[in-house]
């Protein structure tokens, strides 16, 4: 099997992108493999240090391995948002394919000194990890907020961009371009959805020449996910509309057997329900796909 470099140039190649989604139960694992599994497309799995600690490194990393091993397929493990290099060095290890190093809230210069000497100790583990770097802001928390700010004054630069990734040496990295952590109550009902600044990925992807990711997809318009793939996001991260669907499937599995106390009788509804979200998502992230990647 291909590693996570080798598919993100072919999706790259085919216009595609990789959907990313972040797990903190094995239902949501399951929900998102067995989803990528049918479409036969690459997947990542992302798990933040919150959701880590939760999981297991160690054990989380085994899972996915795991589950790689049937039929060798495509998943890989993200080591989402990390804030100290002694985490990151520990996912390392746990063996996970790539680490989001984030220290977006530092000051530029340092966000690139410390960065870099993260990409230098994860690189001496393994050699093949791919290490992220992200600059702008896109705000924290994959929740329901009551407002989302405005950051139009924190959208990333292309020349900064460039610097970033030359300074550093990231394999990837995660600007922000008008999308944002979490959803508005009014997204949750679908009446409003967000807007991402398409132009500004464009001149960023033509000065970093860089793997691109999109934090905080949740909630998205369709069309400008479509278009941002086109203009050089590689990688597209879901979380916040994958845990309401969980929600919404457990709340509806206690509706209908309320007096219900057996897990696996309730669970396969959270898994349906998430199932339906990542199968929609990776279908729009592999629409220009001719064949299968899976391979």
């Amino acid at each position: 099997m291909n590693d996570l470099r080798d598919v993100l140039e072919k999706t790259q190649s085919n216009g595609t992108a990789i959907g990313h989604f972040n797990i903190s139960d094995w239902i949501l694992l399951k929900a998102v493999f067995g989803s990528a599994y049918e479409l036969k497309v690459p997947v990542i799995v992302g798990a933040s240090e919150g959701e880590r600690a939760f999981l297991g490194v160690a054990q989380l990393a085994a899972t996915v391995r795991s589950l790689r091993e049937k039929d060798g397929f495509p998943i890989f493990l993200n080591a989402d948002h990390t804030h100290t290099l002694d985490s990151a060095i520990a996912a390392a290890k746990a063996g996970f394919d790539s680490v989001v190093y984030d220290l977006s809230a530092l000051p530029f210069e340092e966000n690139v000194k410390q960065t870099k000497q993260a990409v230098e100790a994860l690189k001496s583990i393994n050699p093949r990890i791919l290490v992220e770097g992200e600059i702008g802001n896109i705000g924290t928390g994959s929740d329901i907020h009551e407002s989302l700010p405005d950051r139009s004054l924190e959208l990333s630069k292309p020349e900064e961009a460039m610097q970033f990734v030359e300074s550093t040496g990231v394999d990837v990295l995660a600007p922000a371009v008008g999308n944002s952590h979490g959803m508005l109550q009014a997204m949750v009902q679908g009446d409003v959805r967000k807007h991402l600044d398409l132009s500004r990925i464009e001149a960023i992807k033509r000065a970093s020449k860089s793997f691109l990711t999109l934090h905080g997809g949740s909630a998205t318009e369709d069309s400008d996910l479509r278009s941002a793939i086109a203009a050089g996001i590689n990688i597209i991260h879901i979380n916040t509309e994958l845990r309401v669907a969980w929600r919404k499937g457990l709340e509806e599995a206690l509706a209908l057997m309320p007096r219900e106390i057996v897990p696996y009788k309730l669970l396969p509804f959270v898994e349906e329900s998430v199932k339906q979200v990542v199968l929609a998502r990776l279908r729009l992230f592999n629409q220009r796909q001719s064949a299968s990647i899976a391979q």
